[in-house]
Parts: structure tokens; C-alpha cells; sequence
């Protein structure tokens, strides 16, 4: 679900977020009055504000619009759970780096670069290689020396 404000609303869109933003505005939200021109940013007809900046609708996604800046206020609001374990601070700095992530700003290196096989990176990652078949490297086994 992708959430925004639109003319100074709260919308909860349930669209693919790749779904560009002209088509949300026009069919989901029954806004007219942004156009469909050309569909490739030319000519300008579904020129809409994002933020005060004038951006082609038909080529933002509902997920590049989105609202994805949390507040601590928001993100406190979000965390519907009470403990005492302390980890509140982490929990607020990954929504933040899942936001910045989420627009663009920032990648993360966990996940292999697109075109490789996941199989092919895991081979790469000591951990998650096949153990070797050395009989004397097991630490539990008894030596017969």
C-alpha cells in the first residue's frame, strides 16, 4: 500500500507501486485534470507538484512519490509493541535508512548486484559454502594420533 497526500489529503493507494503516478491520480483518485500527453515526459500535460517541484506524472511511480520520510513522532506512532530491551534507537535509524533506500538516496550491499545468480554470490560467502571433507579439520572429531 502506498501512502501520500494529495491536495492536502491522506490516500492510501492499493496499486502496484510501480504504477505510475498519472494513473493513480487519474483512476484511482478521480483527478482529472492531470493529463495524458505523450506518456514519455515530453510534453507536460500531466505535469503535477511533488514537494513544490514540478515533476511529469507518467514518469514517477507511486513508490517514488510516496511520503517516505518518517518523523520519530510517525515511526513511534508505527511501533505498536512495548519492551524494555533498549532497541528502539536501531529500530527508528533502519526505518530511516529503509526510507532513504526507498527513494533512491541510498543502496544497500546485502543483496547480490542485479544479473547474478543468488547460488553463484552465496559460493563467494565463506559461511554458506559447503563444509570441505577434511577429516582433520573437525574440531569435535577424536584423533586417532
Amino acid at each position: 500500500m502506498t501512502r501520500m497526500t494529495v491536495n492536502g489529503q491522506p490516500v492510501h493507494y492499493r496499486m502496484d507501486p510501480r504504477t505510475p503516478l498519472l494513473w493513480a491520480l487519474r483512476d484511482a483518485s478521480n483527478l482529472t485534470g492531470t493529463k495524458y500527453g505523450c506518456g514519455i515526459g515530453v510534453c507536460g500535460a500531466c505535469t503535477v507538484h511533488i514537494d513544490g517541484e514540478a515533476v511529469r506524472s507518467c514518469q514517477v511511480t507511486l513508490a517514488e512519490a510516496e511520503d517516505a520520510d518518517p518523523s520519530d513522532d510517525e515511526i513511534d506512532a508505527a511501533i505498536t509493541n512495548l519492551c524494555r530491551c533498549g532497541t528502539y534507537p536501531r529500530i527508528r535509524e533502519a526505518i530511516r535508512l529503509a526510507a532513504r533506500v526507498a527513494r533512491g538516496e541510498e543502496r544497500l550491499a546485502a543483496a547480490p548486484p542485479p544479473g547474478i545468480d543468488p547460488e553463484d554470490a552465496a559460493r563467494n560467502v565463506e559461511a554458506l559454502a559447503p563444509p570441505v571433507a577434511d577429516r582433520n579439520s573437525d574440531p569435535g572429531r577424536i584423533r586417532e594420533d
